[in-house]
C-alpha cells in the first residue's frame, strides 16, 4: 500500500487529486454501509458526509490488496457496491502471491471494461487520473512465497 501511495502520490503532486490511505472510511451508497479501501484517490475537493471528517463520499479511484480471506468479497459483494457508486471510474485488485493487477474502469457509456497486467515489468495505465502504475514499483521490497515462483 506504501508502494502505490507513493508511486501515485508523486504523480499526483501538481494535480487536484490526492491518495488517501486506509484510515478513512467510503460510504458506499447511503444505508448500505461503509468500507475501508486500502488506498483511494480523490479528485477535487473531498467529500464527506454531513457532520464527519472521515466518511468520504465521492471517491475516484479504489485499490484492495487481495488476500485469502477478503478476496471473494473484494470481487464479489464489495465490487458491486462500488460499482454503483457514481463518483468512481477505477477499481484496481492488488494480488499479493505474484505481481497481478487488475483494474475494473468506468466507460462513458457506463459498462465496465477489465484489465489486467501481469509480471514486473508491465505497468498499469490509469487514464482517468492521468498516472501509471509499474508493478516494479508496486511489488518493490516484497518478497512473495516460494509456492509462487516468484
Amino acid at each position: 500500500v506504501q508502494n502505490i501511495a507513493r508511486i501515485l502520490g508523486n504523480q499526483l503532486l501538481e494535480r487536484p487529486c490526492q491518495v488517501i490511505g486506509s484510515n478513512l472510511r467510503v460510504e458506499c451508497s447511503p444505508g448500505q454501509g461503509y468500507s475501508y479501501p486500502d488506498a483511494v484517490v480523490v479528485c477535487g475537493k473531498p467529500q464527506f458526509r454531513a457532520g464527519t471528517f472521515d466518511v468520504l463520499l465521492n471517491p475516484q479511484l479504489l485499490i484492495e490488496i487481495l488476500s485469502p480471506t477478503t478476496e471473494a468479497f473484494d470481487r464479489g459483494a464489495k465490487a458491486a457496491l462500488y460499482r454503483a457508486m457514481p463518483t468512481l471510474t477505477d477499481y484496481v485488485l492488488i494480488a499479493q502471491t505474484e505481481p497481478r493487477v487488475e483494474h475494473f474502469h468506468r466507460e462513458e457509456a457506463g459498462y465496465w471494461r477489465f484489465t489486467e497486467s501481469a509480471g514486473l515489468d508491465a505497468i498499469l495505465s490509469l487514464p482517468s487520473i492521468a498516472c501509471e502504475l509499474p508493478l516494479r514499483g508496486v511489488y518493490a521490497k516484497v518478497e512473495f512465497t516460494k509456492a509462487s515462483n516468484h
